[in-house]
C-alpha cells in the first residue's frame, strides 16, 4: 500500500523518469500526429482554396462572356438601318417587335430603349426611378456595360448607342443575376459552394476589407470558407459584390480516419516505452538512492561527503558532490563576508556593526560604558565634485587605513557614503571616551595625498553612550547621528556627545517640517514689505518683499526660525514659488516707478524651473519685469560658478533687476563683480552698525560704494536705525538705505499709508 501511495505520489525517482520518458514519447508522437493532421489540414484546405479561387475567376469569366455575347448582339441591333429609322420615326411596332426578337434571342427578360431625357422604351419590368437615374448617369459617362440594380435586383446589362443619325439614348440589355441564375453557376464548380451578388455594405464586418481574399470564419461551430469578390458596377452608389461560400469543416471530414490511426498508433507505441522506461529508470535510481542520504545531511546543517566506489556517471556525480561541499563551505565564508563588510574599504558595514553593538550590550558589565561614534568627513562633496569619485573612494580608503591603525581594538566601520562608526566598549570612564575622540579627531590634522592630490581633511564626531544615551543599538545609533548633527552645525571638525535637548530638538524639527507642508497646502504665509528709500532723490523706489509664517498655534513665525529648516527639506522651491507670484501680484497694484524685491534661496536658484516660474508670475500679475528685482546672496556663487553666471544673465535678458545680497560678509570677491554686471550691491548691516565706531568699516563702505559707481551699480545700506549713520553713509558715496529709521516691514494693508506717509515726511524735511 506504502508503494502504491508513493507511485501516485510520484515520490519515486524511477516513477518520474519512466513518467518523463512516457510524457516525452507521448509529446513527441502527439507533435508528430499533430504536425500530420496539420499538414493534411492545411494541404486540404489549401486545394479548397484554390479551388475556391478558380471558381470565383470562373463565375467572373462566364459573366463577361455573358456580357460580351450581349454587347455583341446589342450592337448588331443598335447599329441596324432599319431598326435606327424606326427608332428615328418612332415606329413603336417595329421597335416592340425588335426589342421582342432581342429578348428571346438572348433569353433575357430586359432589352429596351433608355432615351436621353432618362425614359424607358420597351421596358416591360417596374423599375426605380433612382435606378433609371443610375443606370441614365452612367451612360451618360460613357459606360457600356457593368452591374446595376433594376427592381431591386442585380442585372448584368449592356448598352450601345442609338444614332439615328444623332444620339437619340442606348440600346439596353440586362439580365438578372437572381438565386436561379447563381445557382446554375454553383453547379457548374468541382466542390460544393454557394454563390449569391449582394451589395458590400451589408457584408458581414469580417468580410469587408478582404475583398478579393480567402477568409474562413465559424459560424455555430462549424468552419465556413468564404472569397469576397468585387464586380463591376454601372451604377451609382451601388457595390456589387460575388460573395462564395463553402464548408471547410465537411470538406475535412474525409481526412478523419487517418487521424485515428495515428492515434491508435501512439497509444501502442506508449505502453511500450512506459514498460521499457521503467526498466531503464530502475537500473539508474538504485546507486543514486546512497547520495540521497547524504543529501539530507548536508540540508541538515552537517557537511557530509559520499565515498565513491564507481568511475561511471554515478561515481562521477559522487566526485562532484564532493566538490560541491567543498565549494559549499567555501562559498558560505565568503557570501557572509560580503554581506557584511563594505566592498570598497573591506570595513564591516551597517549590519555587521549593529549586531556586534548588541552583542556589546549585552555582555556588558554594571560599571562598563558601550560608546557608539558617528563620523562623517567634512565637504567631502566638494572632493568627489571637484576630484572626481575616483579620487573621493582613494580619500575613503585612506580614512578606514588611517582609523584601523589608530584604533586597534575597536570595530570600525563604514554606513555607507563618508559616514563611519566606531565602538567602544570595555571602558569605565567617559574620560576614556573622550580620549579616543581626541585621538580621532588630531588624527584628521595630517593630511591626506592620493594620486598626486593633497586633501586636508576634517571630520565631525557625534557620540552617545551606553546606559546613560539608551540600551538599545537603535536608540544609541539614533543618539550618536544626533550628535553628530550637531557637531556639523556647530563648526565641524569637533566631537560633540549627545545631550538629551538634541532629541526634543530632533522631534521639534521634524514638527516644524509636518507644520510647513500643511502651512504650504493651507495658504498660512504672508507678506510683509520694508521700504528701499533713496536719501538723495527723497522717495520710496522699492520695497523688499519679506515672508511671514501665521502659525494657527505659535502666531507669526520669523523667517529665521523655518526658512533654514525649508531649505534642508527643499520646502523652499514651493515657498519661495508662492513668493515670487504673490509679490508680483501684490506690487502690480503700486505706483510704476516702485520696485518689489525678492530673496531667491540658493536652493530654489538652482531649480531647473525658476526661470519658468518668474515668467508666469511676470505674465499672470501684468508686472513690468523692470520693476522686479531679485537678490542672491555671494554663497551661491562659491560653486558651479560658470553655471550659476549663465542662469544670472538669462534672468537680466528677461529684464529683470540682479542685487547682490550681504556683500562682504565673507565670501567676497571683486571677480564677482567683474563676471557679471550686477543692478544693486547690499552693503551688509554689519558694516553699519560699525560705521559710527569703526573707521574701518567706513573705509570699506566708501571702497565698495566707489567700486560700484565706477562699475555702474547702485549700492544700498541695509540695517539703518539712526540718522547719524544716514549722515555717515551719505558721506561715505550711499544714497539708497534700508532699515527700521524708515520703518519696519509692514503687511500688504499698510503699504499705501506708508509711502504717503514718507512722501509727507520727505516734503518737510530731509532724512539725514
Amino acid at each position: 500500500m506504502q508503494k502504491i501511495r508513493r507511485f501516485l505520489r510520484f515520490d519515486s525517482l524511477s516513477v518520474r523518469i519512466a513518467a518523463l520518458y512516457s510524457a516525452l514519447f507521448a509529446l513527441t508522437f502527439g507533435a508528430l500526429v499533430a504536425v500530420a493532421m496539420g499538414g493534411i489540414e492545411r494541404y486540404a484546405s489549401g486545394q479548397i482554396s484554390d479551388e475556391m479561387t478558380a471558381n470565383s475567376n470562373a463565375f467572373k469569366k462566364i459573366l463577361e462572356l455573358e456580357s460580351k455575347r450581349m454587347a455583341t448582339a446589342t450592337d448588331i441591333l443598335a447599329a441596324d438601318f432599319g431598326f435606327r429609322e424606326a427608332v428615328a420615326l418612332g415606329d413603336e411596332p417595329t421597335l416592340a417587335s425588335a426589342l421582342v426578337s432581342l429578348r428571346n434571342r438572348l433569353d433575357v427578360p430586359n432589352a429596351f430603349i433608355m432615351t436621353l431625357d432618362g425614359g424607358t422604351i420597351g421596358l416591360e419590368q417596374k423599375i426605380q426611378d433612382a435606378e433609371s437615374d443610375s443606370i441614365w448617369n452612367a451612360l451618360d459617362e460613357g459606360a457600356r456595360n457593368g452591374l446595376v440594380k433594376i427592381g431591386g435586383e442585380y442585372h448584368g446589362i449592356v448598352a450601345a448607342p442609338i444614332e439615328a443619325p444623332d444620339l437619340f439614348g442606348w440600346l439596353v440589355v440586362g439580365k438578372p443575376l437572381n438565386k436561379a441564375e447563381m445557382q446554375g453557376l454553383s453547379e457548374l464548380a468541382p466542390i460544393s459552394l454557394t454563390a449569391k451578388v449582394i451589395d458590400e455594405p451589408i457584408l458581414p464586418s469580417p468580410l469587408v476589407a478582404k475583398t478579393g481574399e480567402q477568409i474562413e470564419l465559424l459560424e455555430n461551430g462549424e468552419r465556413i470558407l468564404y472569397r469576397v469578390s468585387t464586380l463591376p458596377s454601372l451604377g451609382t452608389n451601388q457595390k456589387p459584390t460575388l460573395l462564395l461560400r463553402h464548408s471547410l469543416s465537411e470538406a475535412l471530414l474525409a481526412y478523419r480516419p487517418i487521424s485515428w490511426i495515428l492515434s491508435i498508433l501512439a497509444l501502442v507505441g506508449l505502453g511500450i516505452i512506459i514498460s521499457a522506461g521503467w526498466a531503464l529508470a530502475k537500473g539508474i535510481t538504485r546507486p543514486i538512492a546512497r547520495l540521497e542520504q547524504a543529501a539530507r545531511q548536508i540540508s541538515a546543517g552537517e557537511r557530509t561527503k559520499v565515498r565513491v566506489n564507481s568511475k561511471d556517471e554515478i561515481g562521477r556525480l559522487a566526485e562532484s558532490f564532493n566538490d560541491m561541499v567543498d565549494a559549499i563551505v567555501e562559498r558560505e565564508g565568503e557570501i557572509s563576508h560580503i554581506a557584511l563588510h563594505d566592498a570598497l574599504t573591506g570595513l564591516p558595514n551597517r549590519k555587521y556593526y549593529r549586531d556586534q553593538l548588541d552583542i556589546a550590550l549585552k555582555r556588558a558589565g554594571e560599571d562598563e560604558l558601550v560608546a557608539v561614534f558617528y563620523l562623517d568627513l567634512d565637504n567631502f562633496k566638494s572632493v568627489n565634485d571637484t576630484l572626481g569619485h575616483p579620487v573621493g573612494d582613494g580619500l575613503l580608503k585612506q580614512v578606514s587605513s588611517r582609523m584601523e591603525g589608530l584604533l586597534d581594538g575597536h570595530l570600525i566601520a563604514r554606513l555607507g557614503g563618508d559616514e563611519f562608526a566606531v565602538l567602544v566598549d570595555g571602558v569605565d570612564s567617559v574620560d576614556a571616551i573622550t580620549k579616543i575622540a581626541e585621538s580621532l579627531e588630531k588624527s584628521f590634522a595630517d593630511r591626506f595625498e592620493f594620486d598626486g592630490h593633497i586633501m586636508p581633511t576634517t571630520t565631525s564626531i557625534g557620540i552617545a553612550v551606553a546606559p546613560h544615551d539608551g540600551t538599545e543599538s537603535d536608540i544609541l545609533m539614533k543618539n550618536a547621528d544626533l550628535a553628530l548633527y550637531r557637531a556639523k552645525h556647530e563648526g565641524k571638525g569637533q566631537y560633540h556627545y549627545f545631550e538629551q535637548e538634541m532629541d526634543e530638538l530632533a522631534r521639534k524639527r521634524r514638527e516644524t517640517e509636518i507644520d510647513l507642508k500643511l502651512a504650504i497646502e493651507h495658504g498660512q504665509f504672508e507678506l510683509y514689505y520694508q521700504p528701499l528709500f533713496n536719501t538723495e532723490e527723497q522717495k520710496i523706489n522699492g520695497f523688499e518683499a519679506l515672508i511671514r509664517w501665521n502659525h494657527p498655534t505659535r502666531g507669526l513665525v520669523s523667517p529665521l526660525d523655518f526658512i533654514p529648516l525649508a531649505e534642508e527639506t527643499g520646502l523652499i522651491v514651493q515657498i519661495g514659488e508662492w513668493v515670487i507670484k504673490e509679490a508680483c501680484h501684490q506690487a502690480a497694484t503700486w505706483p510704476e516707478q516702485i520696485r518689489v524685491a525678492i530673496n531667491i534661496s540658493p536652493v530654489q536658484f538652482r531649480t531647473k524651473g525658476l526661470q519658468s516660474v518668474l515668467i508666469q508670475a511676470l505674465t499672470q500679475s501684468g508686472l513690468s519685469p523692470q520693476r522686479l528685482e531679485l537678490e542672491i546672496t555671494e554663497s551661491l556663487l562659491i560653486d558651479n560658478v560658470a553655471e550659476t553666471l549663465q542662469a544670472l544673465h538669462s534672468l537680466r535678458e528677461m529684464g529683470v533687476r540682479v542685487a547682490l545680497d550681504d556683500f562682504g560678509t565673507g565670501y567676497s570677491s571683486l571677480s564677482y563683480l567683474r563676471s557679471f554686471p550686477f543692478d544693486k550691491i547690499k552693503i551688509d548691516r554689519s558694516f553699519v552698525d560699525d560705521i559710527m565706531s569703526d573707521k574701518g568699516s567706513a573705509a570699506i563702505i566708501q571702497a565698495i560704494t566707489g567700486l560700484a559707481a565706477a562699475l555702474g551699480m547702485e549700492t544700498i545700506a541695509e540695517g539703518v536705525e539712526l540718522e547719524e549713520q544716514v549722515e555717515m553713509l551719505l558721506k561715505n558715496g550711499c544714497n539708497n538705505i534700508q532699515g527700521f529709521l524708515l520703518s519696519r516691514p509692514v503687511p500688504m494693508a499698510e503699504v499705501d499709508a506708508l509711502i504717503t506717509a514718507l512722501s509727507g515726511k520727505c516734503r518737510n524735511r530731509k532724512v539725514a
